[in-house]
């Protein structure tokens, strides 16, 4: 992969032969360069002048200024002793080993281009002192610019349907309904998911079996539709059949009367007629229709009879015998011979018939760890209507009808075909018809009742709800007895009970600390920092926490920059030593004092959506349920505006959970796990699941994980040159 180099300079005329007068830039580079030059001091007035590329193949040799017509300027006037701002930007490798030349030379005919050099130049900022995280001298330019300034168009052309706007990302925004008017909507019941493997012994590494995904309404395009091209893994066919035969098995030909039979592939890809030609020394090759299973005689090739041109002929061709080594003048004169075979016509008005398909369906909710292209599940929408509906009903049967449903936000849907269904439900509704406020909460679609439950209701006719003050006698609710009928998606058995599960409510303002290990990796750790002060102004939320463990980097003054930043709420700690991921995530979480509040395992190198700390806080719930969002992993060359690239399903590196509930598992595998890196998130996932807490497993929309190198990642020194 290439990563960037940029170099600001400023350059002046020193030739005292050309006091005023017009100059030719030129750029040549391996991989893309781009010059902008001011028409000044300024940095505001630099413009692009020359380029090498833009689509990432493009490349010159050293000092190669002709290639493409991009790489040099027409005439830009300068004048003696004037300093002109200018910057070049550079697409270069991880070994330092690319090149980039810029040259000018006088608008003269005949003259030759002089690469500039240290005599031509003088520095804009004398960077020798400064550490690899200051950026602040650096000039904002249309050349270079901060996140905040970059242009949205990208958006607009990339074909990712994740980037289109979707009322998920900024549903936070709107004012919360007051909870108390959620008190005895429904009829409290007890949560007890059937999937749940408490005290089941798993072996190691093998949790991964019993994490499920949850189906989502209305579609997230989580699909990266855009990146199909290259993994059709969505279609569970056979990259082979379908590079080879498509989508013919969906397809119906409509025959005509006189048509022959139409050949189709069968699934598996076999075939019931043709011929295989094999030759030893290469691959089997296929060739559909040549003959017949009948017809086993071996292929004839026959040649056509070419007449005998008399001798001394003018049409007589007059060749000659060719010297050792010399090739005949054209590649067709000796045509090869080749089998005597007819072309098949092609009926151009033959039609076909489909049947619409429904992929989504074929889907089921195990973790798949084979296919990180297909997005989050789709849950149907006639379930959600009725539930909603139901939902509905009740509420505006208690609060006097004061409820109009605006839009129906997000649903998520946890699938227990033993028990029952949990939803997320999250609603915007009109209140009174004056204001919009959301409704984000749990609710359970109870389909077998336990006998203790039975025994309950039966004795005191419904379980007060979770949103309400348990009281010595609390008041009878009739939404406590279903009538409606079974739905398509629940069991002919079930009498389903639309319920509010116990214990599993999310806390809207509960603590959320990011804890990220990090060591000598300046740039990012500076970013991200910047990161968390972009998050802390768009959502105003001050509810949240930065902790940064050091592994004794010398690059940068961490702590530093975390005290110059806008973040609410930070710690530091140094450590000595090594860097270990899982120790220091440990040393993060044990600074905590509040175990009432959220610990999110964090990465260095992550893009955050602004929604990304109310989803971590309604994902998790104290005592029963873990958050592994997964990441989408970007290739190299792309960016949050152009996110091509794959999810991470196999990683659960990324993790919010309570403290109480980490410290219950016993936290970090800290002695197996320490200069050894991966591994440590799929234990940790072992030991959560074993202590009977579901692991909510979703993709988040403009979730990523940015491409890095990984020099310097992995404790290995690195070799100086020798000096004389």
């Amino acid at each position: 992969c290439r990563s960037g180099h940029k170099v600001i300079q400023y350059s002046s005329v020193n030739n005292k032969l050309y006091i005023l007068g017009d100059f030719q830039f030129a750029i040549a580079s391996d991989d893309n360069s781009e010059l902008w030059l001011s028409s000044d001091e300024s940095p505001l007035n630099a413009h692009l002048l020359v380029y090498v590329g833009q689509h990432g193949s493009e490349w010159t040799a050293p000092g190669e200024f002709s290639k493409f017509r991009s790489q040099t300027s027409k005439p830009v006037r300068l004048m003696s002793s004037r300093r002109y701002y200018f910057e070049v930007l550079h697409k270069q490798d991880d070994r330092g080993s690319d090149h980039v030349e810029v040259g000018w030379k006088p608008f003269l005919p005949g003259l030759k281009y002089d690469v500039i050099d240290s005599a031509d130049i003088s520095l804009y900022t004398d960077e020798s002192s400064l550490k690899m995280n200051s950026v602040r001298h650096i000039p904002q330019t249309l050349a270079s610019h901060s996140l905040a300034l970059q242009v949205n168009y990208r958006t607009e052309t990339h074909t990712a349907d994740m980037l289109k706007p979707d009322p998920r990302d900024t549903y936070y925004k709107i004012p919360m309904i007051d909870q108390s008017r959620l008190e005895n909507v429904l009829p409290s019941c007890v949560y007890s998911p059937t999937y749940v493997v408490k005290d089941f012994p798993i072996a190691r590494y093998q949790g991964l079996q019993f994490v499920y995904l949850s189906y989502v309404y209305p579609n997230d395009f989580t699909r990266l539709t855009h990146m199909e091209k290259k993994n059709k893994c969505f279609y569970r066919e056979s990259p082979v059949y379908l590079e080879k035969f498509g989508f013919y098995k969906y397809v119906k030909m409509d025959e005509e009367e006189d048509d022959q039979p139409v050949f189709f592939p069968k699934p598996d890809g076999l075939c019931s007629s043709g011929i295989l030609i094999t030759d030893k020394n290469s691959a089997a090759v296929y060739h559909p229709g040549l003959n017949s299973s009948e017809n086993n005689q071996p292929l004839e090739v026959q040649l056509t009879k070419v007449s005998e041109i008399p001798e001394g002929s003018d049409m007589a061709p007059q060749s000659r015998g060719l010297e050792e080594g010399e090739m005949s003048e054209y590649s067709y004169e000796e045509a090869e011979a080749r089998p005597h075979l007819s072309e098949e016509a092609i009926n151009w008005q033959r039609t076909f018939s489909v049947n619409p398909v429904d992929f989504e369906l074929l889907r089921s909710d195990w973790n798949d760890l084979r296919c990180n292209v297909s997005g989050n599940l789709q849950l149907a929408e006639n379930e959600v209507i009725d539930v909603i509906s139901q939902y509905m009903e009740r509420l505006n049967e208690r609060s006097g009808g004061i409820y109009t449903l605006v839009r129906i936000v997000n649903v998520e849907k946890r699938r227990d075909s033993a028990r029952g269904n949990r939803y997320l439900m999250e609603l915007l509704l009109m209140e009174g018809g004056k204001r919009v406020v959301r409704l984000s909460d749990y609710i359970y679609l109870l389909l077998h009742r336990s006998r203790y439950e039975d025994g309950i209701e039966s004795r005191e006719g419904t379980l007060p709800s979770s949103h309400h003050t348990p009281s010595k006698n609390p008041p009878p609710s009739s939404s406590s007895v279903q009538t409606h009928t079974t739905t398509p998606w629940s069991t002919s058995w079930a009498k389903p009970l639309l319920c509010q599960p116990s214990m599993l409510e999310w806390r809207h303002d509960v603590m959320v600390h990011f804890v990220v290990p990090v060591k000598n990796q300046a740039r990012w750790v500076q970013q991200f920092i910047s990161d968390m002060e972009l998050l802390h102004r768009e959502t105003k939320d001050e509810n949240f926490s930065v902790i940064i463990v050091d592994f004794q980097s010398d690059d940068m003054d961490v702590e530093q920059a975390l005290k110059e930043s806008t973040v609410p709420r930070y710690a530091y700690l140094r450590r000595e030593g090594n860097f270990e991921r899982s120790s220091g995530l440990q040393m993060g979480v044990d600074t905590i004092e509040d175990s009432h509040s959220i610990v999110f395992l964090c990465d260095l190198h992550i893009h955050f959506p602004n929604n990304i700390l109310e989803t971590i806080r309604k994902h998790c719930v104290e005592g029963s349920l873990a958050f592994a969002p997964i990441v989408m992993r970007l290739d190299c060359g792309s960016s949050p505006l152009e996110p091509d690239g794959f999810w991470e399903v196999n990683g659960f590196g990324l993790f919010g959970i309570y403290k109480s509930d980490f410290d219950k598992i016993g936290g970090m595998n800290t002695e197996e796990f320490k200069e050894r890196w991966g591994g440590e998130d799929w234990e940790l996932l072992d030991r959560v699941l074993q202590n009977g807490l579901e692991v909510e497993r979703l993709r988040l929309r403009n979730f990523y994980h940015y491409f890095h190198s990984k020099r310097g990642m992995w404790n290995i020194p690195i070799k100086r040159p020798s000096q004389g």
